[in-house]
């Protein structure tokens, strides 16, 4: 399929805010929210500025934004220990799950293990907590990652060092674990996978046939269920079923270090994983120097279809990706280079913004940042067409203002992208009526080979047999991208609206 934009211009930022206290506040997780608005979570060490309610060191920090990327409401979760999340995402109730890990037993935090322990909250839409679950065993469990299931429930994806309490299995070291909870938090099953070195899981996601797809990287070799490693660290990409079983495992990389840090299926049913490589040989080829982004397409088997080295001659490291409506992907790290396919770089790390088509060609690269640090985390198309993206900025020139001091959690807006080859296939099209409640129909189908339809956050749930009425009754009430796979290979995507 080929999808190419029209004009390679990046999109500007439409707005940008700091949100913190003097001490250090670090975004991990932005997802747009149904009204439109934004939620973020990290964690802060203030307990001034904007920040108020910490129970000592760091805490949870939980934002909501307004579509303007103003504070709609904050929340500071945690007991007198470490407490730090690193993944949030709306539930279909309007509330939020969140996750990451706990050194706590005290304050909002119970249950605690032993050292750190997978620590996931559900947040009401007002931010106030519903319930909290610490999962581990004596060692240390840091969960990196949760998403809401389609019956309910929760997957959560991070690493452990037990092998006692919630956890067992463990094959040394530290593994991948993966655990799964139904809609109150109890405990369902879990899985540690691995080798007798470190094994640490970044992302995990549910497939359209309701497994499960989980990258991190690997340091062991050819032990336990890991087979392939190139050397030092690989990618290591891992297919569950439905109950934790695992399908297939893939190591990539080279000779040297290459750490996978997000995943997600794409709309033909493959993989599409980024995360940072210093290797050269093997799987990767490009590299510019030192730390490359590394962004790989699998198919539906763990093959790999095609890889991309972007960067220049200093560090370039990858954290989050997503398929955009056009089939390309949005791809967001941060960078000191300004070289290479790097520009514009305003002093230290910058977020760096890289667009690709859907064949990994480059389209746009933006850095965004300061004179000082800014280390990005996460990034989302918006309904609007453009992006949001979160991180944290030591910076208060260049893009950046009203840093309140030390890092601030730094929300960046961009605009939707110029004119392409969607928007004018959309011109042609009208989907009706918008909001629907069961029924959607498309006014012409002629030329639409295939039709998909994906959530908020990008995750395809179903693909539809091209038709001029669609029964969509199965769906919850919410925001949808209805995208129309024409024959040429023009992608048209269609927001619309589940009353």
């Amino acid at each position: 399929m080929i999808c190419n934009m029209i004009t390679a211009q990046e999109p500007a930022i439409q707005w940008e805010k700091n949100w913190g206290g003097s001490g250090e506040d670090r975004a991990n997780s932005v997802q747009q929210t149904t009204d439109g608005g934004y939620i973020a979570a990290g964690f802060t060490f203030s307990n001034d500025g904007d920040v108020s309610g910490n129970q000592g060191n760091a805490d949870f920090w939980v934002v909501k934004l307004d579509a303007n990327g103003n504070l709609d409401w904050k929340k500071a979760l945690g007991g007198t220990a470490e407490d730090r999340a690193n993944s949030i995402e709306q539930t279909t109730d309007g509330g939020y799950i969140v996750a990451g890990y706990t050194r706590s037993n005290n304050g909002d935090v119970s249950g605690n293990h032993g050292l750190s322990d997978f620590w996931v909250v559900k947040l009401d839409g007002s931010g106030n907590l519903e319930w909290q679950k610490t999962l581990g065993g004596t060692a240390d469990d840091r969960a990196n990652s949760v998403q809401e299931t389609t019956d309910g429930g929760y997957i959560v994806a991070g690493y452990t060092n037990s092998n006692n309490g919630d956890v067992s299995g463990n094959h040394g070291q530290a593994d991948f674990w993966i655990v799964k909870l139904d809609g109150s938090g109890n405990f369902q099953w879990q899985k540690a996978l691995g080798g007798s070195f470190i094994d640490e899981a970044y992302s995990v996601r549910q497939t359209a046939d309701g497994g499960y797809i989980a990258a991190g990287h690997t340091v062991s070799i050819n032990t336990g269920d890991v087979t392939g490693n190139h050397g030092i660290n690989d990618f290591w990409v891992v297919r569950l079923d439905s109950g934790g079983a695992l399908i297939w495992q893939k190591a990539l990389g080279g000779t040297q270090q290459d750490i996978a840090r997000s995943i997600q299926q794409t709309a033909d049913g493959g993989y599409i994983v980024t995360g940072h490589t210093q290797s050269n040989d093997d799987d990767v080829s490009g590299n510019h120097g030192f730390d490359d982004f590394w962004v790989v397409k699998l198919d539906t088997s763990g093959g790999l279809e095609w890889q991309k080295t972007l960067g220049g001659s200093d560090i370039d490291q990858a954290h989050s990706v997503q398929q955009t409506t056009d089939s390309g992907f949005i791809v967001l790290g941060h960078s000191f280079s300004n070289n290479g396919d790097v520009s514009g770089n305003h002093g230290s790390w910058d977020f760096w913004v890289v667009r690709l088509d859907n064949t990994g060609t480059l389209q746009w690269q933006k850095n965004l940042g300061g004179s000082d640090s800014d280390v990005t985390a996460s990034i989302q198309q918006t309904t609007d067409g453009g992006f949001v993206a979160a991180g944290c900025s030591f910076s208060n020139n260049g893009d950046v203002s009203d840093n309140n001091g030390d890092f601030d959690f730094w929300i960046v807006k961009l605009e939707p992208e110029p004119l392409g080859v969607s928007d004018i296939f959309k011109e042609s099209v009208h989907i009706y009526p918008n909001p629907f409640t069961n029924i959607i129909n498309i006014s012409d189908i002629k030329g639409i080979k295939s039709i998909t339809l994906s959530d908020v956050s990008g995750r395809t749930i179903k693909s539809i047999p091209a038709a001029p009425e669609l029964n969509l009754s199965d769906l919850k009430p919410g925001i949808y991208f209805i995208n129309l796979h024409k024959e040429n290979g023009d992608v048209g995507s269609f927001k619309v609206m589940k009353k």
